[in-house]
Order: structure tokens, then C-alpha cells, then sequence
């Protein structure tokens, strides 16, 4: 009785992804009615952890990392398509989202790369993950190519949507051509404590503005969009950002005891793992020529071009190209 429900529960599932897949191909809109069944809770260094679990406990573990203004639900139709090929999926909330918190009221709300890449290792340790493939996009591919970078025994491969995204507070005081410059306003705007104060009451518009401009021909709807704009309501969300961004231009302190992390990334390191990085054909964010960071990867490797109108939020908008590269990569 019990495998004939699990069937049923597959087919049901595997129905409900292809669907969406087909729809995503006709353009036509996305609707929000998929979600993760639960959300569980795990302590892990500075914070108590929310993530979505799916596939076999006994799976190849797979962590995959969202990034902003986004959430878990970047990875909603990816997740059940890699559980059926066996992975042991995981899909946390990252500070400052969803059901996330900071264990103590003490602790800095410290947006700055190396320590959401902390956090991630913290949480692979919690959860007895010795060695896992990592997956992501926006803050989640720099978090995962810094996991890669410095923890390359953590590492069994990676999936990187826009490629090489490591950078330093050097490399964000040079000052780049107007043209560039534009693509950034919301880094200057946040520079500002209006701000942050626009953030605070906006956060919602200015997140429903960041997915159309960065991914002008995906088609969602309101209620794909609420499902994700609901983490934006961490208590924390709006200091992580804010402090990322003012981190990166160098004006906004991190914490001293990232100090060695943050001057190793600064050098540039090489990614040794096995890479497959991504790129939609029609991103509208600010991403770098894929040309720019191949040599960047010295171990086996491979860019992809997704094409077909897919934005910068690329495992949500094309879930079977993000689900291929994982498996392809997983088999270098």
C-alpha cells in the first residue's frame, strides 16, 4: 500500500514539473500554487536555520543557495527533479530570509560574502554533510564559488549561474563606465540611509522591480511573486542587505574575524572542483562576459548558454537546464 502511494506521490509530482516546464517554454506565466511540503529548522553556528529537504536521506547530498531578492523557491521545480535522480536536496533560507534567525540578539547582522559562506559550512556541519555538490544563483553562486574556492574538500562539484563571482572591497572601489555604472543604482541607492529607509517601506516594490528588470521576459505572477516576497519579512532581512551592499563599496566594516578569509578572496583564487557555469540569454542584471572568468575554473569545466528568454533568475525561469547541469557536473 505504502509503494503505491510513493508511486502515486512521483508521477503526481513529476506531473506537476513537467507542466510547469511546458508553460515556462510556451511564456506563458508562472503560477505560485508549487511549494516545498515543509521547512524544517536546524541550529548551526550563529543561526537557527530554515531549509527545505527533498529526495533520500541516504542521497548524494545537494545544496543549493538562492540569492536576492529571491528565496527557496528559486528552487522549487529543480528540487523535485534531482530528488527523483536521487540527491538528497537542501535549500536554506540564508540569513536575513524567511524562517532563518540569529541565535542571539548580540551577534552583527554582518552581510558580507565570507560569512554567509561560513554560515553554509556551519549548516553542512550541523547537518553531517561532509562533502556535497553546491548549486546557485546571484548571492548563492558567490556564496557557493567561496565555498568551492576555499573549502574545495567540502566541494564535490559545482553549479554556478553567471559564473566567477568572488570579489573584495578593492575590486569595488574601481570605478567602472557609465554604461556599467547604471546597471548598479540600487548599490548607491542603499549607500544612502534613504535609502534604507526606502528598502524598509518598499521592500516588496523594489524586489517586484529588481525580478522585472533583471529578467525582463519572464512571465510570473503575483502569487509566484508573494511566495517569495513573504521571506523578505525576516526580521533581519533589511540590515543583511543593506550591509552587503555598503560592505562592498567599502563602506560599511565586517567583522575582524573574517579578516583572513576576505583577503584570500581578494587574490582571486582558482576553483579546482568540476564547474558547470550558466548564463541566460536574456539576463538583465549587471554579470560579467562568461570570457571574463573561464580561466578561472582549472578543473573540469563548462559554460552553458540557456537560451529561450531566461533571466538572471535562472534555476526558477529554466528549472530542467538548472537540473541538467547538476547531474552532468555531478558525473565529471
Amino acid at each position: 500500500m505504502s509503494e503505491e502511494i510513493d508511486r502515486r506521490h512521483f508521477l503526481g509530482t513529476a506531473a506537476t514539473v513537467i507542466a510547469a516546464t511546458r508553460f515556462s517554454r510556451l511564456g506563458l506565466p508562472e503560477t505560485g500554487n508549487m511549494t516545498f511540503d515543509a521547512v524544517k529548522q536546524i541550529d548551526a553556528g550563529v543561526l537557527n536555520v530554515g531549509y527545505a529537504e527533498s529526495g533520500p536521506a541516504n542521497g548524494r547530498p545537494l545544496i543549493l543557495l538562492h540569492g536576492w531578492p529571491y528565496d527557496i523557491h528559486s528552487y522549487v521545480e529543480v528540487a523535485p527533479l534531482l530528488a527523483a535522480k536521487g540527491y538528497r536536496v537542501i535549500v536554506p533560507y540564508l540569513r536575513g530570509y524567511g524562517t532563518t534567525r540569529f541565535l542571539s540578539g548580540e551577534t552583527a547582522r554582518n552581510g558580507q560574502p565570507s560569512a554567509l559562506a561560513g554560515d553554509i559550512i556551519a549548516l553542512m556541519d550541523a547537518l553531517k554533510i561532509e562533502k556535497a555538490v553546491l548549486g546557485g544563483c546571484d548571492w548563492g553562486a558567490r556564496t557557493a564559488d567561496i565555498l568551492a574556492a576555499l573549502w574545495p574538500e567540502r566541494c564535490k562539484a559545482l553549479v554556478s549561474v553567471s559564473g566567477y563571482l568572488i570579489g573584495s572591497q578593492e575590486a569595488g572601489k574601481v570605478p567602472l563606465p557609465p554604461q556599467a555604472e547604471l546597471q548598479w543604482w540600487y548599490q548607491f541607492y542603499f549607500a544612502t540611509e534613504r535609502g534604507r529607509a526606502g528598502y524598509e517601506t518598499y521592500r516588496r516594490d523594489f524586489a517586484k522591480l529588481i525580478w522585472q528588470l533583471a529578467s525582463p521576459k519572464w512571465k510570473f505572477d503575483d502569487a509566484t511573486f508573494d511566495r517569495s516576497a513573504a521571506s523578505f519579512d525576516n526580521p533581519d532581512h533589511v540590515s543583511i542587505v543593506i550591509h552587503n551592499y555598503r560592505w562592498r563599496l567599502g563602506l560599511a566594516e565586517g567583522e575582524p574575524k573574517y579578516d583572513d578569509l576576505e583577503k584570500r578572496l581578494a587574490a582571486g583564487p582558482v576553483i579546482t572542483v568540476p564547474t558547470i557555469t550558466l548564463e541566460g540569454d536574456a539576463n538583465g542584471a549587471p554579470h560579467p562576459d562568461p570570457t571574463a572568468y573561464a580561466k578561472k575554473f582549472s578543473g573540469k569545466y563548462e559554460h552553458r548558454l540557456i537560451k529561450g528568454g531566461i533571466g538572471h533568475n535562472l534555476p526558477q525561469e529554466a528549472p530542467q537546464a538548472f537540473a541538467d547541469a547538476v547531474v552532468a557536473v555531478t558525473g565529471y
